[in-house]
């Protein structure tokens, strides 16, 4: 997907750190992440299971509270909201969770489910303008209108996700966090959610913070890309710019996995086979968090954390590799 001229940020995320602590032991889930968010792109962020992507999107939008940094969203501090301003933020960001299968009340009718935010923000004068309402959103993500009388047990993974986006989309929000919304999902089913999430950004203009383990889907959604690893950005640039001019050990590593349906291209490309063990992140080692699996690691790697610097436009990399060619960026 080309990049798109964004001018106005709506997130802006700065040396956010989220840390769990377990007796003694300390977690560090999310260890000095910044970027931003412009609006109505989609920006990816991908790395391995565990990598803290999730509770990253998380801690964004204040379901986790910050151990440190700041997140602005439209220029107010996320966790600094109350009252009246905490309501109009959940109204304007919503989630879509990774599971359809436990993120849904079994207990529930869909008509209920999806008409929740509804009635929390007081959207419907009347009965009969909340059932058009739900009408409406079930026509939007490809169901039925009589699925609403249903219960969520009676659908398939495909469609449970499809309530869930019509949850999220009922009271009209800005950015909405796409936390891993496929990968529960079978594979024939996975593209099919991927392209309605794709015709509703268009329709509404919506942005979306995308979260994904699979770079291949990643590609397909996003206009920039967020490479992650043991808690912190390895690599961040547009998703045009990372698939032809990846920079990171560990994003060239990531992306040399990817199948590519050319038999004969398959056959003759490098893969990247990484070594080692992924550090825990409960003793995250000093400098690189890759450089025990980096075959290009050298001293000043486990000595010195790199920074994230902007080493060509709108490109930033963290690895002592670039330092000479790069400059600090706020992205």
């Amino acid at each position: 997907m080309e990049q798109k001229e964004h001018a106005e940020k709506i997130l802006e995320v700065s040396h956010l750190k989220k840390y769990f602590q377990s007796g003694k032991k300390t977690l560090k889930a999310v260890d000095d992440v910044t970027f931003s968010l412009n609006r109505g792109e989609t920006l990816g962020i991908v790395g391995e299971s565990g990598c803290g992507k999730t509770t990253c999107a998380r801690t964004c939008i204040g379901i986790y509270d910050r151990t440190e940094g700041q997140v602005l969203y439209r220029g107010k501090n996320v966790h600094e909201l109350r009252g009246a301003a905490k309501k109009a933020f959940t109204k304007e960001v919503q989630i879509i969770f990774q599971d359809p299968y436990s993120s849904l009340d079994p207990k529930m009718k869909v008509h209920d489910i999806i008409a929740e935010g509804l009635r929390a923000h007081k959207l419907c004068r009347s009965r009969e303008e909340e059932r058009q309402r739900v009408k409406e959103l079930l026509l939007t993500v490809g169901l039925n209108v009589e699925h609403a009388a249903r219960f969520v047990h009676e659908f398939s993974g495909g469609q449970r996700q499809r309530i869930g986006i019509a949850r999220a989309l009922a009271v009209d929000p800005e950015l909405i966090v796409c936390d891993e919304p496929i990968s529960a999902l079978d594979v024939s089913i996975q593209a099919q959610i991927v392209n309605l999430l794709m015709r509703l950004q268009r329709e509404k203009g919506l942005t979306y913070l995308f979260i994904a383990h699979d770079l291949a889907m990643v590609r397909h959604i996003s206009d920039r890309v967020a490479v992650m690893y043991l808690g912190t950005v390895a690599e961040l640039t547009s998703s045009e710019s990372l698939y032809k001019n990846p920079l990171h050990p560990y994003t060239k590593a990531l992306l040399s996995a990817i199948p590519i349906p050319d038999p004969k291209v398959e056959e003759e490309k490098e893969r990247i086979r990484l070594t080692g063990e992924i550090p825990s992140p409960i003793d995250p080692p000093p400098g690189c968090r890759f450089a025990g699996r980096c075959r290009f690691a050298a001293d000043r790697c486990r000595r010195e954390r790199p920074e994230l610097l902007e080493v060509e436009e709108g490109h930033l990399v963290a690895c002592h590799l670039y330092e000479k060619s790069g400059k600090k960026s706020g992205q």
